[in-house]
C-alpha cells in the first residue's frame, strides 16, 4: 500500500486528474493519498472530491487532507508538486512588468523573465521540501509538474540527493496531434523524442515502421492545419524536425517571432490561441479569468452526481504503477544530463524517453542530438544554468546575466534595460524569492 503525497493539491483539477489516474488501477486503489496545500479552502474543496470518489467507486484508499506539509511527507513513497508560489499575484508581475518593457510573453512560465522569477519563486519552496523529504522520506521518488521543468529540476539535482523526475505532456499531445493530421491511428505510431523541456525534437515518428515525417511535411502547404500550429511548422521547415512544445508556448523560446506583432497575430489568431483577444499575457488572462468562476466551477464538480473516472495521458500514475507492480513502460521524463544527450552540457536538465519499473527511472542514452537541434536547446540552456547558479548562491548577478541570456528579451532589450527591468522584479517579488544579494 503505497503512500503518495500531493503538494499543492488545491489545484484541483489536475489533482483530481491525478488521483484518478492512481486509483483506477486496482493495484493502487488502496493507497493512502496525502493532501496538502496552504490554501484551506481549497483543500476543503479537493478533499471533499477525493472522499466522493473513493466512496463512488468502493476503492479501500485513505485519504489524508493536511495543511502541514511534514505531515503529508511523512514515510511517504511518491511525492508529487503542483504548486504555483506567490499565485496569479505574483503571476500577473511576471507578464506585466516585462511587457511594459516590450517583452511580449505569451505564458512566461519557462523561460524568459517570467520563468527565471516563477523558478526562483519555486526554489524557494522546493528547497524545504528538499529538506524535508531527506528527513522524512529520504528513499521517495519526488515527481515533479511544476513549471519551470528544467530549472527546477536542475536546482533540486544540484541540492538534493532525492531520487526526482520531471513530468510534461508535451510529447503525448503532440505525438496525438502528429496521428491526427497525417490520419493514422494512434496505437500504429512509434516515435522517439528528446531534448530539453519545451524544446524536445521528434527524431523519429513512424506510422507502422515506416518514417511518416514526409507525410508531415506535407502538412506545411495545408493552410488549415498550418494555422493551428505555426511555430512548430515553421521550426519544420527551418530546422528539419518537429519539436515537442506547443506554437505559442514555443514562440517564447526564440527571438524569431514574438519581437514581430505580424507573427504574433499570426501565432494566436487562427489557432485560438488567445482569450479575449489577448495574445501577449495570454495563458495569465486564462488563468485570471479560471480564477473568477473558480468557486462556482467547483461547487459543479464536488455536486455533480458522479465524479468521472476517466484516465488521462499524464504519466505519473504509470510511474508508480510500474514502480509498484513492476509492469514495464517507456514514459518521457525531465532527468539530469548523465551522459544521456552527449553534445548538450552534462549536468543539465533533459528530457529523453525512460524504461520505468520496479528499478525506478531509467533514462535512455540518445546520444547527439542533431547539430542545430542542441544549438537552439543550449540557447535555453544557458539561462537555465545560470539562474540556477543564482539560486544557489544567492548572486543577484547570475539573474541579470540569466535574463540577458535569454533569446527573446536579448532580441528587443539592451543590457541596460534588462537590469532596470529585472532589478524592478526583484523589487516587486522580493516577498516571494530566497534571499539575495
Amino acid at each position: 500500500m503505497a503512500k503518495i503525497a500531493m503538494i499543492g493539491a488545491g489545484s484541483i483539477v489536475f489533482a483530481k486528474n491525478i488521483m484518478v489516474d492512481i486509483l483506477s488501477f486496482p493495484e493502487l486503489s488502496d493507497s493512502t493519498i496525502a493532501l496538502m496545500d496552504i490554501d484551506p479552502k481549497r483543500l476543503s474543496m479537493i478533499s471533499r472530491l477525493a472522499d466522493k470518489l473513493v466512496k463512488q467507486e468502493g476503492y479501500k484508499a485513505t485519504i489524508i487532507s493536511t495543511l502541514d506539509r511534514r505531515e503529508a511527507l511523512k514515510d511517504a513513497d511518491y511525492v508529487i508538486t503542483m504548486i504555483q508560489a506567490g499565485g496569479l499575484e505574483a503571476y500577473q508581475l511576471d507578464i506585466e512588468i516585462p511587457l511594459k518593457y516590450g517583452v511580449k510573453q505569451a505564458v512566461g512560465d519557462t523561460l524568459g523573465p517570467g520563468g527565471v522569477f516563477r523558478f526562483l519563486r519555486t526554489a524557494a519552496v522546493f528547497k524545504g521540501i528538499a529538506q524535508d523529504m531527506e528527513e522524512l522520506c529520504p528513499d521517495a521518488l519526488w515527481i515533479n509538474y511544476v513549471n519551470p521543468m528544467a530549472m527546477n529540476c536542475w536546482y533540486i539535482n544540484r541540492i538534493s540527493n532525492i531520487k526526482n523526475v520531471g513530468l510534461c505532456h508535451s510529447v503525448q499531445g503532440t505525438s496525438e496531434w502528429l496521428a491526427q493530421i497525417i490520419g493514422a491511428p494512434y496505437e500504429e505510431i512509434s516515435f522517439i523524442s528528446a531534448g530539453i523541456n519545451h524544446m524536445a525534437w521528434f527524431l523519429e515518428f513512424k506510422w507502422n515502421g515506416k518514417d511518416a515525417y514526409p507525410l508531415i511535411k506535407e502538412k506545411y502547404n495545408d493552410p488549415d492545419i498550418y494555422k493551428k500550429d505555426v511555430t512548430k511548422f515553421e521550426f519544420l521547415k527551418h530546422f528539419g524536425y518537429y519539436v515537442t512544445e506547443s506554437s505559442h508556448h514555443m514562440s517564447e523560446y526564440v527571438p524569431y517571432f514574438r519581437k514581430f506583432d505580424h507573427w504574433i497575430e499570426k501565432i494566436h489568431k487562427d489557432a485560438n490561441w488567445n482569450d479575449d483577444g489577448v495574445y501577449n499575457g495570454m495563458y495569465l488572462k486564462c488563468c485570471q479569468n479560471a480564477a473568477a468562476r473558480f468557486d462556482s466551477d467547483m461547487e459543479k464538480l464536488i455536486n455533480a452526481e458522479k465524479v468521472e473516472v476517466k484516465r488521462t495521458h499524464e504519466y505519473g500514475a504509470y510511474i508508480i504503477h510500474s514502480m509498484e507492480t513492476g509492469v514495464p513502460r517507456v514514459i518521457y521524463g525531465n532527468v539530469d544530463n548523465k551522459g544521456l544527450i552527449t553534445n548538450l552540457p552534462q549536468g543539465c536538465c533533459v528530457e529523453v524517453p525512460c524504461l520505468v519499473d520496479k528499478n525506478g527511472i531509467q533514462p535512455t542514452v540518445i546520444g547527439d542530438l542533431p547539430p542545430q537541434l542542441a544549438a537552439l536547446n543550449r540557447t535555453n540552456i544557458n539561462v537555465q544554468e545560470l539562474a540556477v547558479m543564482g539560486a544557489i548562491t544567492g548572486n543577484k548577478e547570475y539573474i541579470y546575466q540569466a535574463v540577458m541570456m535569454d533569446p527573446l528579451t536579448s532580441a528587443v532589450l539592451d543590457m541596460d534595460q534588462i537590469r532596470s527591468m529585472v532589478s524592478e522584479m526583484f523589487a516587486a517579488e522580493e516577498k516571494w524569492i530566497l534571499p539575495m544579494k
